[in-house]
């Protein structure tokens, strides 16, 4: 008969697998200072609710890909046909362009609550094996140095790549005949990156709980 094993003795083999937070926002120790814990839990609370928002733009992205299929394989034109007697297709002049704004508006937009479940990706085979102090102090070192300045210069030049789309240029995308307007999908690029700016200060504080106290807030 096989010994039972301890869930959470098991090693991760994957160093591709992110850490994954299971508690809620603004579950957190109650040594953890006042302050912290509103801010923290406000900014998780707050990204939370971004993201459970942001996931809803995966139903219109599913709708447009499956009537692109259907309209490629059943929206025929009966009246030109090849040598064989095959008929041309045809497809929506429409469907890459919403699908890959909303998987970029997606993308950006849910990015901060993708971090505050930690669940980004993170090759830390390194890293996992620190105690929960070192790791503290290593996270609050990149955080406050290259995570947010690296957060600032995005949300500054997306600023910018968003108004240059505005008037009096309106400008559309090229890649197709539909050529949509492009300034909703550059405004998530600075939005999207201020939400992971604010994610970040939740981040710095919960590495300096791990930094000083020896253990993550959760």
């Amino acid at each position: 008969m096989a010994e039972d094993v301890d869930p959470n003795k098991l090693e991760i083999a994957d160093e591709l697998i992110a850490e994954r937070r299971s508690a809620a926002p603004g579950e957190l120790p109650d040594d953890m200072n006042s302050a912290h814990r509103a801010i923290i839990g406000f900014i998780d609370t707050f990204n939370e609710y971004v993201g459970k928002i942001v996931c809803w733009l995966l139903v219109p992205l599913c709708v447009a890909m499956v009537y692109e299929v259907v309209a490629r394989k059943v929206g025929l034109d009966p009246t030109v046909w090849f040598g064989r007697g095959e008929i041309i297709p045809k497809p929506t002049v429409w469907a890459f362009d919403v699908s890959r704004m909303l998987y970029g508006s997606m993308f950006m937009l849910g990015a901060a609550y993708a971090l505050a479940r930690g669940v980004h990706i993170r090759a830390d085979f390194i890293y996992r094996n620190w105690s929960d102090r070192t790791q503290g102090i290593i996270d609050l070192v990149l955080y406050c140095t290259l995570f947010m300045f690296g957060m600032a210069g995005l949300m500054y030049s997306g600023f910018e790549y968003f108004l240059s789309s505005l008037s009096p240029r309106w400008e559309v995308a090229n890649d197709t005949a539909w050529a949509p307007y492009l300034w909703p999908i550059r405004l998530c690029i600075p939005v999207g990156a201020a939400f992971l700016m604010l994610q970040g200060v939740s981040e710095i504080l919960k590495s300096w709980y791990a930094a000083t106290r020896g253990r993550w807030p959760v």
